[in-house]
């Protein structure tokens, strides 16, 4: 693969200054780290370089700002709005090698990581402290803290402990030109005038390389009860939620699937259901707490009120992970079985029926007979549709034929006061759409930010929005 040239004298700078394993050009590399998981562009990064200090991050950025040359900071890749893609010799700002950790402060409950630092890794450097980062999603494996403070990622979670934003104290930012900006640090309250941290929270590194993190933290929750439900539609979703928000029970988590991703997952997972009968849906509950007995007789009751057809509680930890295996493997077996067309969209969890009760419309006008699989956070108001392509329909034609119907789709979500994306941001994939979501002078004022930050337009250009 050829790469698109990049300044000699920029490159000569980076030989002279910075250490030998700093930047590589390798094809390989060139196509691992140019790319995220939407593997809809093809990428075409000019380098990709791998700091191991903000230090080094600020002298390259500014670097970057003195011979004009765009970059893309890169984390996990775990985005599915193609946010963390190079494809116009753009130089890659990998942050995989910076995963320090710092102690834990068992006073402030905080922790200070560097932004590369995997997400699953602070929950386990956490946890022998009987405390958490509360920000949990099945890419947490693979996601980086520097990323999903990017996107303001969401989760599995957000029911009961709220977005990434919440549990974020302070930022460490690098700004375009290369300055290093220290926000907040570790203050509970700081009432300096605007919060500038926000400005970086969410921006999918379009105004600043986030490079380290002071994240607040939380007792781990104690006995944690997880169960999963058959029900026969997304109406029946809704419902049970409803009547789960009265239960005398305290909801960590409210996630549904459709049959049709259950039959992805066994396809390429080989996992097992635990229940004898198919169903159209099914919701993974996870709770804390509550009286046993008040439990007790809310779970029998729902076979009695007919809200559902079957149900199972996980007997252990073996077996609470059985079950969220079935809801965590869903993205990753969509993707193995199949070319499909994602959409990450909310609604105020209060309009929820009333869209649900329109969607169904636009499949059938829209998709029919295609196969749609739904899944998502219903909790907090969260749907992931994924439009799987039919095997007589060629690549091409059918990416254009979804991102055409997602008018329609979007002019729902409109109609209803949600949003277009989610928890995974806008990226490329989305932007297009950003006005069905964001007013003319919300879009002015995101355009008059990146214009002041990032003069020159070398932070992730092309995401979110056009200059």
């Amino acid at each position: 693969m050829s790469t698109p040239a990049l300044p000699a004298d920029f490159l000569r700078a980076i030989a002279e200054s910075f250490p030998a394993d700093f930047l590589t050009r390798e094809p390989a590399e060139l196509q691992e780290y140019g790319r995220d998981w939407t593997r809809v562009y093809a990428p075409a990064p000019g380098a990709v370089v791998f700091p191991r200090t903000t230090e080094e991050v600020a002298r390259f950025v500014a670097l970057c700002h003195q011979h004009r040359v765009a970059l893309v900071p890169s984390g996990g890749r775990t985005g599915l709005a193609g946010g963390a893609v190079a494809m116009h010799g753009e130089v890659v700002l990998s942050l995989k090698r910076m995963t320090r950790m710092e102690p834990v402060d068992l006073l402030g409950n905080t922790v200070r990581v560097q932004a590369g630092a995997v997400t699953e890794g602070v929950h386990q450097h956490c946890a022998p402290h009987g405390l958490t980062w509360p920000v949990d999603f099945a890419s947490k494996g693979s996601s980086t803290v520097g990323g999903n403070i990017a996107t303001n990622a969401g989760g599995v979670k957000v029911i009961r402990y709220g977005l990434t934003r919440q549990w974020v104290l302070g930022l460490q930012v690098v700004t375009a030109q290369g300055q290093v900006l220290e926000l907040n640090g570790a203050l509970e309250k700081n009432n300096t005038g605007a919060d500038l941290r926000q400005l970086f929270i969410g921006s999918e590194g379009t105004l600043g390389v986030i490079t380290e993190a002071t994240l607040k933290l939380t007792r781990l929750p104690g006995k944690q009860d997880v169960f999963l439900f058959a029900v026969p539609d997304v109406a029946a979703v809704l419902r049970l939620f409803r009547d789960a928000r009265q239960a005398p029970l305290v909801l960590s988590t409210y996630e549904f699937f459709t049959d049709k991703c259950l039959a992805r997952v066994q396809r390429h997972r080989k996992l097992r259901s635990p229940f004898e009968a198919s169903s159209g849906c099914y919701v993974l509950l996870e709770s804390e707490g509550g009286d046993p007995a008040a439990v007790e007789a809310w779970l029998g009751s729902l076979f009695e009120r007919g809200l559902v057809t079957d149900g199972t509680q996980a007997q252990g930890a073996a077996q609470a992970q059985e079950l969220w295996s079935l809801r965590e493997s869903i993205s990753e077996s969509l993707s193995a079985t199949g070319v499909l067309h994602k959409n990450d969209i909310s609604l105020p969890v209060a309009n929820l029926e009333a869209f649900c009760a329109e969607l169904d419309a636009i499949f059938a006008s829209r998709y029919p007979g295609w196969e749609i699989c739904l899944f998502g956070h219903i909790g907090d108001g969260n749907l992931h549709v994924n439009v799987m392509k039919p095997d007589a329909v060629e690549k091409a034609d059918f990416f254009a034929h979804a991102k055409q119907s997602d008018h329609a789709m979007f002019d729902l979500v409109r109609k209803h006061g949600g949003s277009i994306s989610a928890e995974h941001g806008i990226g490329l994939l989305k932007k297009d759409y950003l006005d069905y979501t964001r007013a003319p002078g919300e879009m002015e004022l995101l355009r008059t930010l990146k214009r002041a930050l990032d003069p020159a337009g070398i932070l992730n250009p092309g995401k979110i929005l056009d200059a």
